[in-house]
Formats: C-alpha cells, sequence, structure tokens
C-alpha cells in the first residue's frame, strides 16, 4: 500500500526555516521531519511513498538523488569518476519513493489528484508533510477496512498550545504545561487512509482543496469516518514547534519514534 505525503505547501508561519528550504525539509535532530514521517511508515512495513512537491520541490528531489551518497560510506578513486563503490550503511534499503511537481500553488486536493496515475491499488494513505504521532498505521488500516467507507482520517487531541490553569476563585490549584487534552476536542490529525473513489471527488485544479469542500462532502455522505488516536501527535506549525520537537529528539525522548 502505497504512502501520498503533501509536500508543497509554502509553511508561511515558519518562515524563520522555510525561506531557505521546504518546509518538510526543516530538520528534526538531523534528519529532516519529512525522514521522520516516512520511518513511522516503514516500521509497519509500508515504503512506497508518492511525494507531492511545490515549493522548493527541488531540495526534496536533490536530498533523495543523493540519499545514497550522503548515507552511505563511498570508495572512489580519483580520476576514474566512474569507480565508485558504495557501502551499504543505512537502513532505509527498499524504500520507493515517486517525487511529483504538483504546482508552486496548488491546493492539497489538486496535488493529489495529479498523482492518481502514480497509485496503484484501490487504497491508499495520505498524510501531511509536518506532522509526527505514534499512530499504530496497521490498526488504523485495520480500522479503514472494516468500516468499507471512502475516507478515514485520524482524529488527535492537540497539545494546548499553553499552560493549562485549574482555579477555585483567584487560587491556582494546578498547573501543567501544554498538557494533552484527554478528552474531548478531536482535530485531524491527518494519517488518512483513502479508498479510491476519493479520485472522483477531485479535479487537477489549483484550487481543489481537500479538507474544505471535497472532505465536508464525503462527511455529508456518511463516508467518513474518524480514527481515535490517544497516544502522542504534533504538527511543526512554528519555530517553536520546531524546536520543541529538535529537544525531544536530542533527550531520546521522542514518543514518534517507532523504529
Amino acid at each position: 500500500m502505497q504512502t501520498v505525503i503533501l509536500c508543497g505547501g509554502l509553511g508561511t508561519r515558519l518562515r524563520e526555516e522555510t525561506e531557505f528550504k521546504p518546509k518538510p525539509m526543516v530538520h528534526i535532530g538531523n534528519k529532516p521531519i519529512l525522514w521522520h514521517i516516512m520511518k513511522i511508515y516503514a516500521h509497519y512495513g509500508f515504503n512506497e511513498f508518492v511525494l507531492t512537491l511545490g515549493y522548493k520541490g527541488d531540495d526534496i528531489k536533490d536530498y533523495f538523488l543523493h540519499y545514497e551518497a550522503m548515507n552511505n560510506d563511498i570508495t572512489l578513486e580519483l580520476g576514474k569518476p566512474d569507480c565508485i563503490s558504495m557501502h551499504n550503511c543505512h537502513d532505509e534499503a527498499g524504500w520507493r519513493v515517486t517525487l511529483s511537481n504538483t504546482g508552486e500553488q496548488t491546493l492539497k486536493g489538486g496535488r493529489l489528484k495529479r498523482v492518481e496515475k502514480y497509485i496503484q491499488g484501490d487504497t491508499f494513505m495520505l498524510t501531511y508533510g509536518d506532522g509526527v504521532a505514534d499512530v499504530d498505521v496497521k490498526r488504523l488500516i485495520e480500522f479503514h477496512l472494516s468500516h468499507g467507507k471512502i475516507a478515514t482520517v485520524t482524529g488527535v487531541n492537540p497539545i494546548a498550545r499553553f499552560g493549562e490553569l485549574k482555579i477555585e476563585g483567584a487560587q491556582v490549584k494546578s498547573f501543567q504545561e501544554k498538557p494533552q487534552v484527554a478528552d474531548g476536542g478531536l482535530i485531524s490529525g491527518g494519517f488518512f487512509v483513502f479508498n479510491r473513489e476519493i479520485f472522483d471527488y477531485l479535479t487537477p485544479d489549483e484550487a481543489c482543496d481537500l479538507e474544505h469542500g471535497v472532505l465536508e462532502t464525503i462527511a455529508a455522505q456518511d463516508q467518513l469516518m474518524v480514527y481515535v488516536h490517544r497516544g502522542f501527535w504534533y504538527c511543526m506549525d512554528t519555530l517553536r514547534d520546531m524546536e520543541k520537537l529538535d529537544a525531544m529528539w536530542k533527550k531520546n525522548q521522542a514518543p514518534w519514534k517507532v523504529w
């Protein structure tokens, strides 16, 4: 089963980094967040990816075109450019990555429709290029296949942007920094599963969005189900988000590292 990763947005709220690189190439530790997302899927045996490129998409192409050279040991002989030996030392062997230019300004629905020709099966996955989670992808797929609807979205409880105060009168009884919401308040966390019928609702037009219009229509037709994920989920939306994820990774406290 293939996984589509949306990689074309401008990432304007992370301008400190995205002025120079596409958002999926912003590093967490020494690897782009895109790599972290792909590792989650690969851990569950899903290593075929379709990346929808847009803003600074050539940077993502360059990353994968040079992946072997940058992640393997190399033996070469100077003066003989064809005499290069790669010594396999990375764990991503077998990944199949399709990189498709889907337009600088195209919205998500148009991007997805433009890669329809690369989707081979009746069911595929899709997620955003800026969110990580400890989602059990196999259970997510089992849930999707069990209900027979067109689409499944993973519903998550976002970590609050600010500390939560529990008060009585003017007295603070407890303070919790950025708590994970325990119940209710589900939002879309990406990690979608779609049947191929989703393409019937899409057009390749730049203005074709996914959330506004298409998913709203599918939901109104009772064709959208939610897989509730109560574990870790985090979206890298701002510089502060990037710094938080980077700190978690460097402290070896990254819940999304399921591999």
